[in-house]
Parts: C-alpha cells; structure tokens; sequence
C-alpha cells in the first residue's frame, strides 16, 4: 500500500500518550481529513513476537473511536493469548489483547517484508477506518531509554516494572537510541512545511514530544514553517492528570508550570494554551480550561488551540 496523498494545508499535532491522543481526537471533530498526526515511536518495543507501537496505536484507536475505557488497547479485546502464555510459565509483564497483539505481529511481518512504517501505519488507519493520517517521525528506530538505579532501561521495562516499585525512581538521564542516524520522513516534512497550524499536544515533554524533536530535520522544520506552533500544556491546575511528567520535568531540571513547559521546547512556540495565568515573553499566551474529560471538552479544547492559531496566522498577516 501507497502512503495515501496528504491534505494540502493539514492541522499537525505532535502527540505521544493519553493527552496527545486525546487531543488528537478532538482535533479530529474540527480538522477531518486535514488532521495529520506524527505519532511518538520512542516507545516502540518488540514483545510476544510483535512489534508493539504504542503511542501511534493509541492515536490510531483514539481517532477510530475504539478504544478501550481502560485508556488503552481496543474496547471490547479478549486476552485469551496472555492468559495461555502465563499458563505456560511465561513472564507476561507487557499486557495486549488479543486484536492488538494481531496489529503488533502484523506490523512486525510487513516490516521484515520491506514495507515502510509510514506505510504500515497507513495501512492500520486504514483498517480501523481512520480519516486522519498517523505518521511515524522517521521510518528508522529511534528509541527511549531511562538511566535510573545507575543502569540503562528500555523505556517500557522501565515504566511497566521498574516505575511501578517502591521506592520509586530517580530519573538519571535519558536518550533517544538511533535519533542520531534517523531522518524525518518525507511526508513528515511536507506536512509541517504546508501546515495551517502545528499544534504540540499535552504530552509528556521530555519522553512523548522530545523523542520526535531529536529526530534530524524536524525541529528544523518547525522552525522554518510559516504555520503558527501553539502547544497544550500537560499540567490541569498545575498537576499531572496521568504518567510521570513530574519525575522527566524534574530530571529536565525545569519547573511544573507553563514556563517550565515553555522553556522545554526552547523557542519553538508561538503561543500556549494553559489554564495558568501567565505572562511569557515572546510566546502568546491564552488561559483556558485543558481537562479533556470527555468529547465535549475535547472538542472544546482544541476549538480553543485552533482559535489561538488563527490568531497568530491573523497577527502575522497584518504585521506582514
């Protein structure tokens, strides 16, 4: 299968984990088939066979309506293939249903055929009915990995076993394995290059957006569009809702704030949306409600983005 043709002026949202995705949704109300999604790959891992792609998947079952009430997997999934594995005396630490598990052998047999993850991505938004186009940064691995406990982790064996014990973690370092020998995909370039409006989703900064950032030309196109770059800070009256932003921030060695949250994408922005009250120099600033609690919100949410972008795209016609 082709990459199908991208939108002409898309709406592009940076996401990885639950609030990327969620935005994303509710990008989708507004954009349609305009919305391009370019999908964290920092999370990618080979398991039970598999190549699971978590943050891309998330988005995909996000944006097809199917996922699950846990947050995660497809709604409705059985897990008839964990529950014989574990019966057969193996260490099932990473949890995927039945149908999830089918994407993740199907993924991993197209890859070894030759296929592009751009195509294979393609191909499962396709299958799940998706309008939108998921997008990986690059067709090369790039992955995260936490140093924590004085010793390297892959970044799932370190969120699914080694964050969940006590005493929890201290973030040592982070690094982003193959970024360096990775390159943007072609189709990733064009749609930041002709987008409308370049929107960074509510994501962890340092593990959801920084994976996709260190990939050789993205950042690099962010700054040379003419589109506005508004993000969605991941803090609701100055908390994580989910995941360990606070531990990566802490890490990063900036505050739990908009500033703080400003400063990790250093210079990219033209404008944030937040719920704080706060003036920051050189970036537009509109205070709004950014719990995405349910369709509504989500839709509302990313009407407020939108709206911010407009408004710069506006601003900078008329000082032009």
């Amino acid at each position: 299968m082709s990459v199908p043709e991208l939108p002409d002026a898309p709406v592009v949202v940076l996401a990885g984990g639950t609030g990327g995705a969620k935005l994303a949704r509710g990008l989708l109300d507004h954009a349609g088939a305009d919305l391009v999604v370019i999908a964290n790959t920092g999370d990618d891992t080979e398991v039970h066979g598999g190549l699971v792609s978590p943050d891309p998947d998330l988005c995909t079952f996000w944006l097809a309506d199917r996922i699950d009430e846990r947050g995660w997997g497809l709604a409705d999934d059985t897990f008839a293939v964990m529950d014989a594995l574990r019966a057969l005396g193996e260490d099932v630490w990473f949890n995927l249903g039945d149908r999830d598990l089918a994407l993740c052998i199907r993924r991993a047999r197209r890859l070894a055929e030759g296929a592009r993850p751009t195509e294979v991505l393609a191909e499962a938004a396709a299958a799940y009915g998706v309008a939108a186009h998921v997008l990986p940064p690059s067709d090369s691995p790039v992955r995260t990995q936490v140093r924590a406990d004085d010793r390297w982790w892959d970044f799932q064996e370190f969120m699914i076993r080694r964050l969940r014990e006590t005493p929890a973690p201290v973030v040592q370092d982070v690094a982003f394995r193959g970024a360096e020998d990775a390159v943007a995909t072609p189709e990733v370039l064009q749609a930041i290059r002709t987008a409308r409006a370049v929107v960074v989703g509510p994501s962890n900064p340092v593990i959801s957006i920084s994976p996709i950032l260190a990939v050789p030309g993205v950042r690099e196109a962010l700054r040379d569009t003419a589109a506005p770059v508004v993000a969605v800070a991941p803090l609701v009256d100055g908390q994580v809702r989910k995941g360990p932003t606070e531990s990566f921030l802490r890490w990063a060695g900036v505050d739990m704030d908009a500033r703080g949250v400003a400063r990790m994408y250093d210079g990219l922005l033209d404008g944030l949306l937040t719920d704080e009250t706060v003036e920051i120099p050189g970036i537009a600033v509109r205070t709004a409600n950014v719990l995405m609690g349910d369709a509504d919100t989500r839709a509302s949410v990313a009407a407020e983005v939108l709206d911010l972008c407009s408004s710069l795209s506006t601003n900078a016609g008329t000082a032009a």
